[in-house]
């Protein structure tokens, strides 16, 4: 009888691990994405600063991507070309100006609001003042932008005509990955075949550990 009080509130706390780490990962968000292209690894970095403040400098390379996730971590990168070469190849340099090479990456239709269809990925280079931001950027090739009331980028070109941030049920397909993405993913968190999480084994471990020494401690008793 002790056994059997000491096991079972082990086993109900290990399906609480369980439960818990289910539905940790049952909730994503709808929103544009902001990054920066690193030269020098040639790969996306998660921007550290918002549209409205950072200030890139001549030649830079940023990108936006539509999709749904849970956090930078797990965040869709921008797709297609990205070289600033090649994105400003038809903007001169300009004295007092700089260029700015954007990627626009509208999403596909697993991650698209209901009803909504994206527009093709593109790229813009937006010649701007020299203290000028990188949503000053935007809106130099990419109108009309939408914001919500705490200057939370909603819709670039018009895209998504609604919505904002909202929370999604991550039930759907995961989004078309970028060119060399995957195997970034893949070196990242593992074999990349979405088995349970480091932390979440570790979890488990512990209350099994729980669950052998609570058994060894009732024999004990028992003898």
């Amino acid at each position: 009888m002790t056994c059997r009080r000491l096991v079972l509130p082990v086993l109900c706390l290990l399906l609480a691990v369980l439960g818990t780490a289910g539905q940790a990962q049952a909730v994503g968000y709808r929103y544009w994405s902001f990054w920066d292209r690193d030269a020098t690894s040639n790969t996306w970095v998660y921007a550290t600063q918002g549209p409205s403040t950072a200030r890139p400098s001549d030649g830079d390379v940023q990108g936006f991507r539509f999709s749904v996730s849970e956090d930078s971590k797990d965040s869709a990168k921008p797709r297609g070309a990205a070289d600033f070469a090649t994105i400003c190849a038809k903007t001169p340099a300009r004295e007092g100006s700089k260029r700015v090479g954007l990627v626009l990456d509208f999403g596909t239709t697993a991650d698209a609001p209901s009803g909504s269809t994206p527009p093709r990925p593109r790229t813009a280079c937006a010649r701007v003042d020299d203290d000028a931001t990188t949503a000053d950027a935007l809106a130099a090739v990419a109108k009309p932008l939408r914001y919500d009331t705490n200057a939370l980028l909603c819709a670039i070109a018009g895209y998504p005509t609604t919505g904002c941030g909202e929370p999604v049920a991550d039930d759907r397909p995961k989004a078309s990955a970028s060119p060399g993405e995957e195997a970034e993913n893949n070196s990242a968190d593992g074999d990349g075949k979405g088995g349970p999480s480091v932390g979440l084994l570790a979890g488990i471990a512990a209350v099994a550990a729980l669950g052998a020494a609570a058994v060894w401690q009732a024999r004990r008793r028992r003898d």
